[in-house]
């Protein structure tokens, strides 16, 4: 069974807006000890979306008339709400939460946006218990200047009542006490559209003990789905799944360290002994790591993620902890350590099996392409790290019989062994990008080259090999509307001191041209 946090940050986008303001450089700053409100387009006009305490005490009220507002609370500070920021911050900050488990989900419109949920399930006996990691959890919060008010229960309906309407700032439900905790809440608690929570306010139901003693159907039929299905979702007869902030990794393994971190060095060092620890569960699975996240997070709440593709799965913690070092290097991700890494996180995101192999009785007696194929994959992978993960690229075959047209660079996403097919024609190894227009001097119009210039140097042939004559994807002429190409034939060519070219001439005399061009195409190195 799940246990979930709810934590509830009260005037969230008032305490966004004061934190944003104060690293920017804004004309005229909110003074956060007079009253303030954020407004949001509403029926009839402006209306309050958010409130200061001093816009509280004044008598103004979340759903207010912007109008009304004024005429209560004299020289009243007015922004615009920023929905969007304030949902990115808060997404940040429930990254940021994943310190204390991998799933963090922060809450949607329907839910207040002003909070997430946590699923500890699990996590809280790595911080000694639930009340000593809501604890901590509160106690960061605070120094971020984010007070909050923070409920474990069993569903993500049951927890985030208790943390908006429970007497306690902290409060821990034990399982099984569901039904007696939501009995004394207030109707609101249940999540409930306006017109819901309106409805049964006229109809005199004012607590939600007072729903659950009356019967299903009468409530069904009165009222839209919506009430049953969030009473049943607190009391956990209908499942409420959450929406991560970041998918939960296969493995994870975190660390957190009393001093806090500043050099990659001890990161890296960190990293290697975290990834060890899941190499038991790894080998337990039969599987290997074939990409994997590194989790750093800073003292002042920031976090910095570093995300590593491997070429083929793997177990070997010194292959991973190269990895990450060597991404290290290439973001330069330590040049903005703050104050300092605080916890350090691996989880291994995507796994695959390893198949098993007979080493007989000693690991130098591995096949040859086994640990070919091994270097090749570590190579691969330290190449992606230093590049970049598009920047390495393999030959792929195209079925196609135009040159430029057989094959493809795609990025590296496996060890798949290349079913190259086998060629009666010789081609060059190095094919241009475009053919280069080159001036060729032969005996008749259709024969082949004697002498051609190409990037201002004459080459005399000794030798010429040819024609092999390529005609154009004739079938893509009804297709795609358009006239065909003028057909090649091909010349491998070779001057005086052995240097050898692939060149060909565009267009049939007589039938396709007049006058053929000449092109260099290709070289043999």
């Amino acid at each position: 069974m799940s246990r979930i946090v709810s934590v509830w940050l009260p005037r969230w986008p008032i305490l966004r807006f004061l934190a944003a303001q104060a690293i920017s450089t804004a004309a005229k700053p909110v003074d956060p000890d007079r009253p303030f409100v954020l407004t949001v387009a509403g029926t009839g006009g402006l209306r309050i979306a958010a409130i200061n305490q001093a816009a509280e005490n004044a008598g103004l009220a979340i759903g207010d008339p912007l109008a009304d507002a004024r005429a209560k609370a004299g020289m009243l500070q007015v922004r615009a709400e920023d929905s969007g920021a304030d949902a990115a911050a808060l997404r940040r900050l429930a990254l940021w939460a994943t310190r204390y488990t991998p799933t963090a989900s922060p809450w949607s419109k329907e839910n207040g946006a002003d909070g997430f949920f946590l699923d500890i399930e699990g996590a809280a006996h790595l911080f000694g218990g639930e009340e000593n990691l809501i604890a901590d959890l509160a106690g960061r919060l605070n120094r971020f200047e984010l007070p909050a008010r923070l409920a474990v229960a069993d569903t993500p309906g049951m927890a985030w009542a208790l943390s908006r309407f429970h007497a306690e700032s902290r409060f821990i439900l034990p399982s099984g006490c569901e039904a007696a905790a939501l009995a004394e809440i207030p109707i609101a608690a249940l999540r409930l559209s306006l017109e819901t929570r309106t409805v049964l306010r006229r109809l005199g139901f004012k607590s939600v003990g007072a729903l659950m003693d009356k019967p299903r159907a009468p409530l069904a039929a009165r009222f839209a789905a919506e009430l049953l299905k969030r009473l049943d979702q607190a009391l956990g007869r209908v499942e409420e799944p959450l929406v991560p902030v970041i998918a939960p990794p296969l493995y994870h393994s975190m660390h957190y360290s009393l001093e806090p971190i500043v050099t990659q060095q001890a990161i890296v060092a960190r990293a290697c002994r975290l990834m060890q620890n899941l190499t038991y569960a790894l080998e337990r699975d039969d599987v290997g790591a074939r990409a994997l996240k590194l989790s750093l997070y800073r003292v002042d709440g920031a976090v910095k993620s570093l995300d590593i593709g491997l070429t083929s799965p793997t177990r070997s913690v010194s292959h991973v902890a190269r990895l990450f070092d060597l991404k290290l290097d290439a973001l330069a991700a330590m040049q903005d350590t703050g104050f300092g890494f605080e916890a350090v996180g691996v989880a291994v995101t995507r796994a695959e099996p390893i198949p098993g192999r007979q080493t007989e009785l000693h690991p130098s007696q591995a096949s040859e392409d086994d640990i070919e194929t091994e270097r090749r994959a570590s190579l691969i992978d330290s190449l992606q790290q230093r590049l970049g993960p598009h920047r390495v690229r393999q030959f792929e075959t195209v079925p196609s019989h135009i040159p430029e047209r057989a094959e493809m660079l795609p990025p590296i996403e496996g060890m798949a062994a290349l079913a190259w097919p086998e060629r009666e024609q010789t081609r060059p190894l190095f094919l241009l990008p475009r053919a280069e227009p080159a001036e060729v001097t032969a005996l008749v119009p259709d024969g082949p080259p004697r002498r051609f210039s190409w990037r201002g140097v004459t080459y005399d042939i000794a030798g010429s090999q040819g024609p092999e004559r390529i005609a154009a994807e004739w079938w893509l002429r009804h297709r795609h509307h358009r006239d065909l190409a003028p057909s090649r034939d091909y010349y491998l060519i070779e001057d005086g001191e052995g240097r050898r070219f692939w060149l060909y001439r565009e267009g049939l005399y007589g039938r396709e041209t007049a006058a053929a061009r000449w092109f260099v195409h290709g070289l043999f190195v």
